[in-house]
């Protein structure tokens, strides 16, 4: 028969394995609160990288879109093909291929100036953007559609000016952008050389 002292004792063993068990850390509590912060934090990476190639896929495309049409419908010139040119003009295809790389180029550098918010703090440079894009898409269509090679010799000496000022700006937001809009410029000056040579035959 289990004395006082005994129910005594194995009330005070009883209570101290409780407070034992009440001090013990909330292991696995912590463990799944660190998972789901975890998972937390991966899905809003993920959604982050979704929504940026989204609007990349959006840039890029918008200027390609239209210089695809563009070549299109005012691409096909029999005067320039039949047009008696020095070894170092460019086919008629590879002038269709420089317009798009351009438009790649563009559409990958303002994509890199909105991305640094370039066109918020810096609406002027979104304006030079679509300057240029206009006067790039305007050039087929007033020279090989209607035929106005001295217009478009002001275009081009339009377009060379707006892409220096989209190098200026863009590199003052993401030296990369900046230097993107570079070839821009040397299809520029190629737009200028066959403009000339195409007055010069009238």
């Amino acid at each position: 028969m289990a004395t006082h002292q005994d129910l005594k004792h194995r009330t005070k063993q009883h209570e101290e394995e409780i407070n034992q068990t009440d001090h013990q850390p909330p292991q696995v509590v912590e463990a799944t609160s660190d998972d789901d912060e975890m998972n937390r934090r991966r899905q809003k990476k993920s959604g982050m990288a979704r929504r940026g190639l989204r609007s990349l896929s959006l840039a890029v495309a918008l200027p390609l879109s239209l210089s695809l049409i563009d070549i299109f419908y005012f691409g096909s010139s029999s005067r320039y093909r039949t047009l008696p040119k020095p070894f170092y003009f460019p086919p008629l295809w590879a002038l269709h291929l420089a317009c798009l790389a351009t438009a790649f180029f563009s559409g990958l550098s303002a994509w890199l100036v909105w991305a640094e918010g370039g066109f918020h703090r810096q609406p002027t440079a979104l304006m030079l953007y679509l300057g240029q894009l206009v006067l790039g898409l305007g050039w087929y269509p007033i020279v090989f559609g209607a035929g106005a090679t001295r217009v478009g010799l002001v275009i081009c000496g339009a377009l060379f000016g707006v892409l220096v000022g989209c190098v200026r700006m863009f590199r003052n937001m993401n030296p990369i952008a900046g230097d993107l809009v570079k070839p821009c410029l040397a299809w520029a000056v190629l737009l200028a050389l066959v403009n000339v040579r195409l007055v010069s035959s009238h």
